[in-house]
């Protein structure tokens, strides 16, 4: 039987941080279920494709309407062996669901892996699940990372951080590195 993998996500979630791994995972041999908070399967989200262009920050624009694959409530996170929390702009509302937060420390509690990108510690500090760790995330991140207790790892766009079983990174440049330390962390699917 596949490791079974949750995606918490929502709308406006960073396009790419959301597909590739959700596609990734499965050609793995793993199995990917992404719920959003007040959502059935079948039904779909957002997505906004965030990109680097020169700019101070970066550009947003419209990304894909992701379908999502299962029902928020009716997940038993029991069942589940890993966490994955994707970027954009989808954590920074999801932080605020006190059943979001409870799935996010289940996992955390249980000693399960997570990984984490971009926009995603937002979700993992405001759970205060990463005191005492080292984490990456967009730079624009780093004080609520460092102020949930956490070292913030300021690393290259295109590298991952991995401290037990957590994997995290700063944006989806750092996908395969990312999802390659994640996959070690879970081991066979």
């Amino acid at each position: 039987m596949a490791q079974r993998i949750l995606i918490i996500c929502g709308d406006y979630v960073e396009d790419y941080e959301l597909m590739v791994p959700f596609q990734a995972l499965q050609a793995m041999g793993y199995t990917v279920d992404a719920v959003c908070p007040g959502k059935q399967a079948g039904e779909q989200i957002k997505t906004a494709i965030h990109d680097f262009e020169g700019a101070q920050t970066y550009s947003e624009k419209p990304g894909h309407n992701f379908t999502l694959n299962a029902s928020f409530d009716q997940i038993d996170a029991t069942s589940y062996q890993a966490l994955l929390v994707p970027g954009g702009r989808a954590p920074e509302y999801l932080r605020l669901d006190a059943q979001v937060l409870r799935l996010v420390r289940h996992f955390a509690d249980a000693g399960k892996p997570i990984a984490a990108i971009c926009h995603g510690a937002q979700l993992l500090a405001a759970a205060d699940v990463i005191r005492g760790r080292k984490v990456s995330a967009y730079p624009a991140c780093a004080p609520e990372v460092r102020l949930a207790g956490a070292e913030y790892m300021e690393i290259a766009v295109t590298a991952a951080v991995t401290d037990g079983r957590l994997v995290t990174a700063p944006a989806w440049p750092a996908h395969p590195a990312w999802l390659a330390q994640f996959a070690a962390v879970l081991g066979a699917p």
